[in-house]
């Protein structure tokens, strides 16, 4: 190797993702680091969850979208990046690692290491991450740190192996299995090296981050190459791309070669931003080791590399996760159709659906022969639904149908997609849950107790999980912890019975009564309230039945000369039964819709005469 192509370490600056299952307290630990380096402005409240600034993220305690920050702490520059650690944003985690030099894994003390844990991990180390192991909530009363220390490392020996890895080699010379600890409260702000020392702030891990995640080794003075790991977009520059420079350095005004998966070009950068505590700053260069945004270059995609135009060397393509799921969106063409909707129109929807591909990358969007119809394809209910979601806040008002599994035709094989079940229940509904997934065409493969509770896994077609994670709450009394990760695609497993309840379809269009839904409190649990508006072929309850049945909502006692002036307002009512939009998706059936509006979510029938619907079923 010549000098010009030394590879050299970056001790000022250190790339560090954190990851974690989900509800670990990432994105509170990181708000506590925020704040103990000073990145955060003086003048400015950002409350808890700073991180989590999608108003989606604030109000599910979960985290979406991969995010780039750093904070300075003694003369070096540290680049964290915080990751989801829901399984439906699993591709996310895998391609920010690859930015990273090293991880920060957390692991709740009384849970210890948990199925998203071992996704995310395995992840980290088949990019030969060094961890740092943060056990977070030793405050609780529940902890178990000795046994959880244990857990971790058979977790880190059972991954190497799998992953044919030599735990010094691999690992720059550090024996990946004696990894280093710091015990920490994220809700209480500190970190210590033992989980007794009484330290009250969250200076050791500060400390341990620089000392034990290696610094950058790179190419400084070699050609650039430097690969896009994330889009964000702007309406101004169009597509944003983010990155590591991993050799060389690129400047704005330089003309680079961008090597994509379909072609390659030459483009000139217009801008450089690094990463600057919470925001974005402007810089003229950047080196090799650092992170940075880049505009100017175009339709960039993930896995682009940039190179030097001489000298062009692109890093392999980054795989992206295939979508499991997909769902029709349609324009609304129910009878209360544009009455709260500010975009309504068929162009509307095409718009904004097709301008998310721009950051979310992970999405698929394609036109149907039917007008106004659109097939959108993502990793998981969850995944779509924080795009209905996110467009219903956003005075869009659309329908989709029930979510289907994305089949594949591999070596003259129809082939559907697996995924690896995690469920964590209590003891007594072990049995129930095994059930269940029995049904769904789950093959149990593990069965591990851990104390008052069992950890079940399963292999289950994609499809089998579509209704599945409202059943299992139901089955444990709100108990379980269920966690799912994409597992490969295998042959059709054979049919699932669909749900097992009939609904209650209204036959007129009106207000719905209060002794309308007093007579029919005995057939099932309602959807609606007293008052609230109903229209023919609306779903307004379940059926204690497999059938579906049609009902009037809109019926009137008739007065008589007993009647008791003011009876109606007596009368007692179960509150209806509310679903969120990823319960409804789960819940609806082929021959049903889910109505989203800016205001309310409604579920329908796709032909809302009852007689068009006993001629569909008889052809």
């Amino acid at each position: 190797m010549t000098e010009t192509t030394k590879i050299k370490p970056i001790e000022t600056i250190r790339n560090i993702a954190v990851i974690a299952h989900v509800d670990h307290g990432k994105t509170t630990l990181v708000d506590k680091l925020l704040k103990a380096t000073d990145s955060i402005p003086s003048h400015q409240d950002l409350g808890e969850c700073i991180l989590d600034s999608n108003d989606l993220e604030r109000e599910r305690g979960i985290t979406i979208l991969a995010k780039n920050i750093s904070m300075p702490y003694k003369g070096v520059k540290i680049n964290l990046i915080d990751t989801p650690g829901h399984a439906d944003f699993g591709g996310e985690v895998e391609r920010v690692l690859q930015m990273a030099d090293g991880v920060l894994l957390l692991v709740d003390a009384a849970e210890g290491p948990m199925p998203q844990t071992r996704f995310v991990l395995k992840k980290a180390f088949g990019h030969r991450l060094r961890p740092l192991v943060v056990i977070n909530k030793i405050d609780r009363p529940d902890r178990r740190l000795d046994e959880v220390v244990d857990e971790i490392g058979e977790l880190f020996l059972e991954l190497t192996e799998e992953l044919g890895l030599d735990t010094v080699d691999d690992f720059e010379g550090n024996d990946v299995l004696d990894f280093p600890i710091v015990y920490a409260s994220a809700t209480g702000g500190y970190a210590r090296l033992s989980p007794e020392d009484g330290n009250d702030n969250v200076t050791p891990l500060l400390e341990m981050m620089i000392d034990q995640i290696p610094p950058p080794h790179v190419e400084q003075d070699s050609p650039l190459q430097f690969q896009i790991t994330t889009i964000d977009y702007n309406d101004y520059v169009g597509r944003i791309g983010i990155g590591r420079v991993t050799k060389g350095s690129i400047e704005v005004g330089d003309r680079i070669q961008l090597c994509g998966r379909e072609e390659s070009r030459e483009e000139t950068v217009t801008e450089l931003f690094i990463f600057d505590k919470l925001g974005r700053a402007p810089v003229e260069k950047v080196t090799a080791g650092d992170i940075c945004a880049v505009t100017g270059i175009g339709e960039v995609e993930i896995g682009d590399t940039l190179t030097d135009p001489e000298n062009p060397d692109p890093l392999p393509l980054i795989d992206i996760d295939l979508p499991t799921i997909s769902m029709v969106f349609q324009v609304n063409n129910s009878p209360f159709a544009g009455q709260d909707g500010k975009f309504v129109t068929s162009r509307q929807l095409r718009q904004r659906l097709y301008k998310e591909l721009e950051s979310n990358v992970a999405l698929r969007v394609e036109d149907l022969p039917e007008a106004g119809s659109f097939e959108v394809s993502g990793r998981g209910t969850l995944h779509l639904g924080i795009l209905i979601e996110n467009m219903r806040r956003e005075d869009y008002e659309f329908q989709v149908g029930k979510p289907r599994p994305i089949f594949i035709e591999e070596d003259g094989k129809r082939k559907e997609p697996i995924e690896l079940l995690h469920v964590q229940t209590p003891e007594e509904s072990a049995g129930k849950v095994i059930e269940l997934a029995g049904s769904r065409r789950g093959e149990m493969i593990r069965y591990d107790p851990q104390g008052e509770r069992i950890l079940v896994q399963f292999r289950i077609p994609a499809r089998g999980l579509i209704g599945m994670g409202s059943r299992l709450m139901s089955l444990t009394a709100g108990e379980a912890t269920i966690c799912h990760n994409f597992d490969g695609y295998e042959g059709h497993k054979g049919s699932i019975p669909g749900r097992a309840a009939g609904v209650m379809v209204s036959s007129e269009q009106g207000q719905a009564i209060p002794y309308a839904l007093f007579n029919l409190k005995d057939r099932g649990p309602m959807f609606v309230s007293p008052g609230e508006p109903v229209y023919e072929g609306m779903i307004v309850g379940e059926h204690c039945k497999e059938d579906d049945i049609t009902v009037n909502l809109c019926r009137e006692k008739k007065l008589t000369n007993v009647r008791a002036s003011g009876s109606d307002r007596n009368i007692l009512l179960s509150p209806p039964r509310l679903m969120s939009i990823e319960e409804a998706l789960e819940y609806i059936e082929e021959d049903e819709l889910l109505e989203i509006t800016p205001k309310t979510t409604r579920l329908r029938k796709r032909l809302l005469n009852a007689k068009l619907r006993r001629k569909d079923r008889r052809d």
